[in-house]
């Protein structure tokens, strides 16, 4: 699918337009559209082949006609043209987390910078801190993200790289009739970002796993093919490593291709204590070569005498010392998931209505939704005012009626204000069933002033949870400064939860969430859905949780509604009924 590649054009024409000037409108049209593609749950192709492209939310005919051009010749006049008006080089700029439309043509009024080389230049000669309201601390950050820039430049984030895996090895599967096909490597470990796209296969004939490749509809090119392995580019240009081992060392081949490689080197020095070898063709006797074991992970893991480990934990943090004391987590799963904490309807920036949200919910098997979409003070996402949120209680009471025993859950995302001010009044939040606050605006502030904020905001009687309390955008947005050891102790104190949002932020960090649960902090994992297809955004935070090894019992969406209710009403405030 090319939904991702399209939404990046769209966000690259709302950029340009910026840069030029053009009205707030037409800027925020283009952002919605690409944010609308981006969560749509079919192919664009499929929208454009049927001529329904301006069925998509906020994709009018103008918008259509240049998602149908893209997608017909790989490029956008229309783009091109409008970075043709802007100074050589100043789009590039953009690339920098940090730097919008407005810095990138101060950048260039002021120093004349075109480039990402020739901006890295100005920090390093501290020429950037004279550029008015800039300063040392903005120079320091700009090196900062384009050294991470560099190291990011050719890795996917996982809400991309792990639907294509998918969708790889299933095509094999049904291709070559077999289940020995798994995708391997970082993908499976979940890791936040991923380099090539790799997958174990079990067959003893390359050829036959060759052929297959080259017939299948995402394949462009066949780069090289070997024996044992063999990689090719998909239609977007992704590269994908198969690796074709026999069906009885498949098992020691997926352990081995999974990693991590810390994780692989403790399996192997356990392995050499016990007389062991292992590696991808299986496990084997070092008195005389003989092998033992290698058709399932679970068997190389059963010979070292360990139980099979899951993948989220192969980092060599601790797993195997965990799995040989039988003290492994239970960790958490999709089916755990009783609801979504974190969902938005068109009272807000979401595409769906109520009603909607709802259905997609239930035909998920939950049993309640809190809708929580954005107040007022979010000026870009039209979000509710007192008045509004009046009507949506009123309309959510009528759909409960109907729709039970599923629930939805009268809730808000609430704007922690620049000024560490909360959107709406005391009297007034008490009136919400749930409430999660958030940070979008003022993030550049210091360290002290963004803590003092989210701590302030947490402390709050009448506030439930934290969203994406890092305020990162994998591969976009580098997270903010702040004291997150005061906000986990904060949070824990009071019994607050802090969200692993399965967004694009994929926020908290696993690394964080694991000491955040070391200090004691509960936690809601959700979606952050903007669309029905949005829900499917749940799996993302779920792995990170298992990457942090989060339990069931250290989350509160795996809990019935009545408890999450009476937890909220009983807590360190009572909430009256409306």
């Amino acid at each position: 699918m090319r939904n991702e590649q399209v939404a990046e054009l769209l966000e690259d024409i709302a950029a340009a337009l910026e840069l030029k000037g053009d009205s707030g409108y037409r800027i925020h049209a283009y952002e919605e559209a690409a944010r609308n593609v981006r969560e749509l749950g079919e192919a664009i192709e499929d929208y454009y082949r049927d001529d329904k492209l301006t069925e998509i939310p906020g994709v009018g005919s103008s918008i259509a006609e240049k998602i149908a051009g893209y997608l017909q010749t790989g490029r956008s006049p229309y783009l091109e043209s409008l970075i043709r008006e802007i100074p050589r080089g100043v789009f590039e700029l953009l690339k920098v987390p940090g730097i919008g439309p407005k810095k990138a043509n101060q950048l260039y009024r002021t120093l004349r910078v075109t480039s990402l080389k020739e901006l890295a230049r100005a920090a390093r000669e501290h020429r950037i801190r004279e550029v008015p309201g800039m300063g040392a601390k903005t120079e320091a950050s700009i090196l900062k993200e384009l050294s991470r820039l560099e190291n990011r430049s050719t890795r996917l984030p996982l809400f991309v790289a792990w639907p294509l895996a998918d969708a790889v090895a299933e095509a094999l599967r049904e291709k070559l009739n077999t289940d020995l096909v798994e995708p391997a490597g970082s993908i499976r470990r979940r890791k936040e970002t991923i380099g090539d796209i790799d997958l174990v296969v079990g067959e003893t004939d390359s050829g036959r796993v060759e052929r297959a490749i080259a017939a299948l509809p995402l394949t462009k090119e066949i780069l090289s093919a070997g024996p044992t392995k063999i990689t090719f580019l998909t239609q977007d240009d992704f590269q994908v490593d198969v690796r074709v081992l026999p069906p009885e060392t498949w098992g020691a081949g997926l352990l081995h291709f999974t990693g991590s490689k810390a994780h692989n080197i403790a399996l192997r020095d356990r392995a050499i204590a016990m007389g062991y070898k292992v590696n991808e063709y299986g496990v084997f006797r070092m008195d005389g070569g003989q092998r033992i074991g290698g058709a399932t992970e679970r068997e190389v893991y059963d010979i070292l005498g360990l139980p099979w480990i899951p993948p989220e934990l192969r980092e060599n943090l601790g797993e195997l010392e965990a799995a040989e004391a039988h003290r492994l987590p239970q960790l958490i799963t999709l089916e755990d998931m009783r609801g979504d904490l974190h969902a938005h309807t068109t009272y807000s920036d979401g595409r769906n209505s109520l009603e909607e949200m709802a259905r997609a919910a239930i035909a998920r098997g939950y049993e309640y939704l809190a809708v929580t979409d954005h107040s007022h003070g979010l000026g870009v996402t039209h979000g509710l005012t007192q008045e509004a949120a009046e009507r949506q209680w009123a309309e959510i009471e009528a759909l409960n009626e109907r729709l039970a025993p599923f629930r939805l859950i009268a809730g808000v995302e609430l704007e922690i204000r620049a000024s560490g001010e909360l959107d709406f009044a005391d009297d007034f939040l008490a009136r919400f069933e749930y409430v999660a606050a958030s940070l979008h605006t003022g993030i550049k502030q210091e360290s002290a002033r963004i803590t003092e904020r989210l701590v302030g905001a947490i402390r709050n009687v009448y506030v439930d949870t934290i969203n994406h309390p890092t305020g990162r955008i994998v591969g976009r947005r580098a997270a903010y400064e702040l004291d997150l050891e005061r906000l986990f102790e904060t949070a824990a104190a009071l019994g607050k939860a802090l969200e692993l949002n399965g967004s694009e932020r994929l926020d908290l960090p696993e690394v964080l969430a694991r000491r955040a649960k070391e200090l004691g902090v509960v936690f809601t994992l959700s979606s952050d859905a903007h669309s029905v297809e949005g829900l499917a955004a749940m799996r993302y935070a779920v792995a990170q949780a298992r990457r942090a090894w989060l339990t069931p019992d250290d989350v509160l969406n795996t809990r019935p509604v009545r408890q999450l209710l009476r937890r909220w009403e009983q807590g360190a405030h009572v909430k009256p009924k409306r």
